[in-house]
């Protein structure tokens, strides 16, 4: 991983660690509201590469209603270099999930799974219209995701051995 500063300028405006933290808490928050517990480390790191991937976004937030497995069936195109994406996107999550750290907005429970700590971000979406649409996508995956309810099937789903 590059310093931030001899990253080039488009790296650090779509992937900087706020912006990363907020998807990524968009989608925890979403997954809590169905399963309390929070959402398991492994899954958390598919969140990015689906809500910042543009055609990925397009086809989840074209159907939000749609159940996410359907959607990716009916849609391959999604899964097309899904898990190259997320090897790309590591660091980029784990700079995310530091910055949730650092200031107080996460807690890993016992059972190793994240929880969003209440009243930390702010419940408002708003920005730029992709930047919008990066956190409705982000919401609609962690619903999704928590009523999966099962990693090997999310992961076999999106072509990752898990």
């Amino acid at each position: 991983m590059k310093r931030w500063d001899q990253r080039p300028f488009e790296i650090r405006n779509l992937f900087n660690p706020a912006f990363c933290g907020l998807i990524l808490f968009r989608a925890l928050y979403a997954y809590e509201e169905e399963d309390t517990r929070g959402m398991p480390f492994s899954l958390s790191l598919l969140v990015l590469p689906l809500c910042l991937h543009k055609d990925s976004r397009e086809v989840i937030a074209s159907r939000p209603r749609r159940y996410l497995l359907k959607t990716t069936e009916k849609n391959q195109q999604v899964m097309v270099g899904f898990a190259d994406r997320v090897t790309q996107m590591l660091p980029y999550a784990f700079e995310g999930f530091g910055l949730l750290m650092e200031r107080g907005c996460i807690t890993i429970a016992d059972n190793g799974r994240i929880q969003t700590v209440p009243k930390t971000v702010r419940k408002a979406v708003n920005g730029t219209d992709e930047t919008v649409s990066c956190q409705k996508v982000a919401r609609i995956v962690g619903r999704e995701f928590a009523r999966i309810a099962d990693r090997a099937t999310i992961y076999t789903t999106f072509g990752i051995r898990p």
